[in-house]
């Protein structure tokens, strides 16, 4: 069900904000639940703030009846029109009661009320955030109106034996004809975005919890009863969530029960209802068999970050959709710095900062470019971005940097105290953590309100008679969409000085600033600074941004030996892994120009033979080493995309490590490793795992004959999916025709699990090649593949065209408008989908020009039609733009 009416749809400006007209302080809503025909009674408890008509939004709805204190509306009482009904009235106080008609199974979209499943299996739920709670009743959908909810749901007993809303439950009974009905009530007040009910047949698993403040809780997580044993661990990680967030903020939860469900019918990751997550199976479900050890790590991750939202997010909500960072970005870096307790601090912050620059640092480089607040936007579903999550946490972590722990945490819990039960902003934030901590911190709203990357520029000069050391920075921002001038920003920049031979040297600023120590944080906020180290012995080697201390790209001349330097001795294990990135990319370089024996080559590859033989670096940590940039972070490193050469020097990259090494060390080592493989969870298993993934791949760098053997017997000996998916992608890479008979047993073998499927088309998807996009279409024909599961659509076409450069920019344009058609077709059912698919056209002006004007001209022609979504209509008009 997709109402394209609205496709046309104004810019909505921030500058523009005016605070709601109405209030509405309590809503009973009253569901009669039904697969095809739902009906909703909504009754508003509504008080006047503005001297204006009554607005309420609505979507999609039939309605049925409108009163007002009990008087019957007729046509001439109201205005229905452009998703609005609007009423004229001349009290202060007042409750309008509405009944209006869904239609569930015929809302593909997933957005509102509908079905997930099958007519005779599946369930009922909802999806409200940002817009969708218009989809279900009218109301002024906006974040800054909050309520509290009485939600009483009414159903078939047998076709729905459960019903659940958000709060606390308060009642139910059974009805005649074989009905029964739910209460449930939330004291606290809340925006509609966090509205969620569910009814169905489901399994459920549960726990007693007691908060630090001596509240008792029900922990239920629910989901379909065949997959319901594989969320033991959710539940596990939900418990140490809630203690974490007790121990490290003093945030307790609040309602007596937690609900969490799984569906396989879901737009997003997970959603954060008060009292009633909802979660993509995908981010809930695991068990050894299915699951990788990234699954698994983003189960713990996904279901920290929901339940975090209960304070950041939901007791503290925003006070509108530019404000998104302010809960998304702040609860990024809550559940990452959970995961980095959970698990290795320094490997958590390299995986967090290679998702940045994966896909944030591309989307901050062209047409899809916008701030962290965005000043304006047409359709609030397309900000679900890497800059609001991922750059917004990385803000978060600045000021958290720049507050100290202590600090920190005096500033959330003033934020906290603050804004209770409200609606806020960044100003609010940055307010309550400045001054909680007498600290002046509106300059960083500079951060939230500029788009693009900044660049950093740094060079160093040592004077060997005066012992002095002279760092210079510089910090640039190009520009971008809508911003031609760009400020300067606070950037805070951790650095320390090594000595070749691998010592930390003391820093003396020559300003008497700061103790003496071996490593010290400075803010540039000018256009440049220039900082004076006295008493240095020896010409350093600088260790700049440690810990990647702000969001920037670094721009510094460093020597390949002084990058190797660094990959062997520093303690900081990022910038460890950082050197090694810097001095791959240089490599890269030589070898794309046709260098094969460059200084840059050998220093790589000679540092990490070294390393291979230090038995006492951790397992994960290497891996994480021997692995160079992707070929999506390769592509920044010239001007124009030519996919084709870009896989064949990463490649030759590869070899040339590999050949550094030696087959028979890098054979020896996995050997080892694959001796000692268990299915076991714990870190040191993991990253055993991890590191004999790497060795199959450098293998296959030099004698892809040897790897395809070792991954064969690795397919069927392994213990869980971690190494079977592993063994599986090598072998379909190293040769389609050889992976053959493994790719059909993986299929039969996991014929009924959804999940594991995914993993199937997607191994595949990735496979480049000339042949690629006829083996995707192959694989639309396949039973199991529809477009109405955006997680099967994500699997199949979202990765062949965001994560198969050579198979997805083919020359002759042919994958470009194959995209066109399905992006069509899959906008008439999910445009929230649609419009995600379709981000793998940003970037198309950087291509080399055969690609770039076939790209081009597939993009000028779907931007051109009028037929399409809102959603997919706005991403289209920004990425033709280029």
């Amino acid at each position: 069900m997709n109402d394209r009416a609205d496709a046309a749809t104004s810019v909505i400006h921030l500058v523009d904000y005016r605070a709601p007209a109405w209030h509405v302080e309590h809503v009973e809503l009253d569901f009669d639940l039904g697969i095809d025909r739902t009906d909703v009674v909504a009754k508003l408890d509504l008080r006047r703030m503005a001297n204006e008509p009554l607005r309420l939004n609505g979507e999609g709805l039939e309605l049925l009846s409108v009163s007002v204190d009990g008087r019957q509306l007729g046509p001439n009482d109201y205005i229905l029109g452009n998703g609005t009904l609007e009423i004229a009235i001349d009290v202060d106080r007042c409750v309008v009661e509405t009944r209006v008609g869904l239609r569930p199974a015929e809302n593909t979209a997933l957005e509102g009320l509908y079905l997930s499943g099958s007519r005779d299996t599946g369930f009922l739920l909802t999806q409200c955030e940002a817009e969708g709670f218009r989809h279900i009743t009218f109301f002024p959908d906006r974040p800054d109106v909050l309520s509290k909810y009485t939600v009483t749901l009414r159903a078939d007993r047998e076709r729905f034996p459960v019903l659940l809303a958000g709060g606390n439950p308060d009642g139910e009974g059974e009805l005649e004809g074989g009905r029964h009905w739910a209460r449930f009530v939330d004291p606290h007040p809340k925006p509609s975005y966090l509205f969620a009910l569910v009814a169905g047949r489901l399994a459920r698993i549960s726990q007693d919890y007691t908060t630090a403040d001596g509240r008792p809780v029900a922990l239920h997580i629910w989901a379909e009863a065949d997959v319901i044993d594989r969320c033991h661990y959710a539940m596990d990680s939900l418990v140490r969530s809630m203690r974490w967030d007790e121990e490290t903020y003093g945030r307790n939860y609040d309602l007596d029960v937690f609900h969490v469900v799984a569906t396989h019918d879901f737009n997003m990751g997970a959603m954060e209802n008060k009292g009633l997550n909802i979660f993509n199976a995908k981010y809930l479900l695991a068990d050894a068999d299915s699951g990788t050890d990234d699954e698994y790590r983003h189960v713990e991750a996904v279901v920290a970050h929901e339940y975090f939202h209960n304070w950041s997010g939901n007791r503290v909500t925003c006070r509108d959709w530019f404000q998104l960072s302010l809960k998304e970005g702040l609860t990024v870096f809550r559940e990452q710095s959970f995961s980095a307790d959970m698990n290795s601090a320094p490997l958590k912050r390299i995986e967090d900062v290679a998702l940045l620059r994966r896909a944030q640092f591309p989307e901050d480089a062209g047409p899809l470019s916008h701030p962290v607040r965005p000043a304006e936007y047409s359709e609030i579903n397309n900000f679900y971005t890497a800059t609001v999550y991922e750059k917004g946490s990385e803000l978060v972590r600045m000021l958290a940097g720049r507050l100290g722990k202590d600090g920190f945490r005096r500033g959330m819990d003033l934020y906290f105290e603050r804004n209770d039960g409200d609606a806020a902003t960044i100003e609010d934030f940055l307010s309550a953590l400045g001054e909680a901590n007498d600290i002046d911190l509106t300059p960083y709203l500079a951060w939230y309100g500029q788009a693009g990357t900044p660049r950093l520029s740094a060079s160093g000069q040592y004077d060997a008679d005066a012992r002095r050391y002279t760092l210079k920075l510089r910090q640039r921002t190009p520009a971008g969409p809508g911003q031609a001038e760009k400020r300067s920003l606070p950037i805070p920049v951790k650095l320390a000085l090594f000595a070749t031979d691998g010592r930390m040297l003391p820093l003396k600023l020559r300003d008497g600033t700061g103790p003496v120590d071996t490593e010290l944080t400075v803010v540039i906020d000018q256009a440049e600074a220039t900082y004076v180290f006295d008493d240095v012995d020896v010409a350093p080697v600088p260790s700049l941004l440690r810990g990647f201390s702000a969001p920037v790209i670094l721009e510094f001349d460093y020597a390949p030996d002084e990058l190797a330097v660094l990959l062997q001795h520093d303690v900081d294990g990022f910038n460890r892994w950082e050197a090694g990135q810097q001095l791959a990319a240089l490599a890269y370089d030589d070898l794309r120009d046709g260098k094969q024996d460059s200084a840059a080559v050998t220093a790589w590859t000679g540092a990490l033979a070294t390393l291979f033989g230090n038995e006492a670096i951790d397992d994960a940590l290497l891996a994480e080493l021997l692995t160079p940039p992707g070929e999506i972070e390769l592509v920044e490193r010239q001007a124009e995309r030519d996919p084709d050469r870009i896989r064949a020097t990463r490649k030759s990259l590869l070899a040339a490590l590999a050949s550094r090494i030696g087959a028979s060390k890098l054979r020896q080592r996995y050997q080892s490793l694959h001796a000692r493989t268990t299915g076991a969870l714990d870190a040191q298993s993991q990253a055993a795992r991890q590191l004999k993934r790497r060795m199959l791949d450098l293998i296959a760098a030099v004698d892809e004959s040897d790897a395809r053997t070792l991954a064969l017997a690795q397919y069927n000996e392994a213990p869980g999916m971690t190494d079977r998916l592993a063994a599986l992608t090598i072998l379909a890479t190293t040769s389609t025709d050889g992976a053959a008979a493994s790719i059909a047993h993986f299929r039969e073998r996991y014929a009924d699990n959804a999940l594991a499927l995914d993993k199937w088309f997607a191994v595949q998807a990735q496979l480049p090649g000339d042949d690629a996009l006829a083996r995707v279409q192959a694989l639309e024909r396949d039973a199991t593949f529809t477009l109405r599961n955006p997680n099967r659509v994500q699997a199949l076409i979202g990765l062949f065209a965001r994560a198969n450069p050579t198979g997805f920019h083919r020359a002759d344009g042919a994958a470009y408008r194959w995209l066109a058609e399905r992006l069509v077709t899959l906008d008439g059912l999910n445009p929230q989908v649609a419009a995600r698919v379709a981000t793998a056209f940003n970037g198309w002006k950087r291509l080399e020009p055969v690609r770039r004007e076939a790209a081009h001209a597939v993009v000028a022609e779907l931007a051109g039609r009028s037929d399409l979504s809102r959603d997919l209509t706005d991403i289209l008009g920004r990425v033709a733009l280029g």
